[in-house]
């Protein structure tokens, strides 16, 4: 897929991270279709121009979040993303991570490398303190990306946020600047 020189906020050796375009709908949702089996149950990635276009827009248009996507540096393909949710300031200054893979780029550790670009992001010009993460028990991959980022378990909620259409448990996980050292 052809891509122009996008600016990128972070750059590892692998991948770089970068913000959502409205121009990144065709690839960001031909990657979604193409990881359906990969993404369920976990989570409903948008797959058509109009449901990216909505999500693109909440996360371009909204304060409380940031959306990122990790984006291999020698081709620029996209090959997952990451998203800071319910951004809090004042006294908390945390944020609620999402992320998912794409399967042409799942289990390559492409992902583990933009978790780390967006952590540092986060701890450095975003000025959070705390990171957490929500992650349904059996997502083991999901769950083995967060403790090898130095996220710590912090607790279990049942019926804590509702996926497609049913209410599903999730551990909670979190990481404080702190931690990072």
């Amino acid at each position: 897929m052809p891509h122009t020189a996008p600016h990128y906020l972070a750059q590892g050796p692998r991948v770089a991270v970068r913000r959502f375009r409205m121009e990144d709908g065709g690839e960001f949702t031909a990657r979604a279709r193409e990881s359906k089996d990969l993404h369920r149950p976990w989570l409903v990635v948008p797959d058509s121009d109009e449901a990216y276009a909505a999500y693109a827009g909440r996360l371009l248009g909204d304060e409380g979040r940031a959306g990122f996507l990790v984006c291999e540096r020698d081709s620029g393909d996209i090959a997952g993303f990451i998203n800071i949710n319910n951004i809090v300031r004042g006294g908390f200054q945390c944020g609620a991570l999402g992320y998912g893979a794409f399967a042409h780029a799942a289990g390559r550790g492409l992902m583990r490398e933009g978790l780390e670009l967006v952590i540092g992001y986060a701890f450095g010009p975003l000025g959070l303190h705390r990171l957490e993460i929500n992650v349904q028990p059996g997502n083991t991959a999901s769950i083995a990306l967060a403790r090898g980022a130095g996220f710590r378990l912090e607790g279990f909620s049942p019926a804590m946020i509702q996926i497609d259409g049913e209410w599903r448990d999730h551990e909670r996980w979190a990481l404080t600047a702190e931690m990072r050292g």
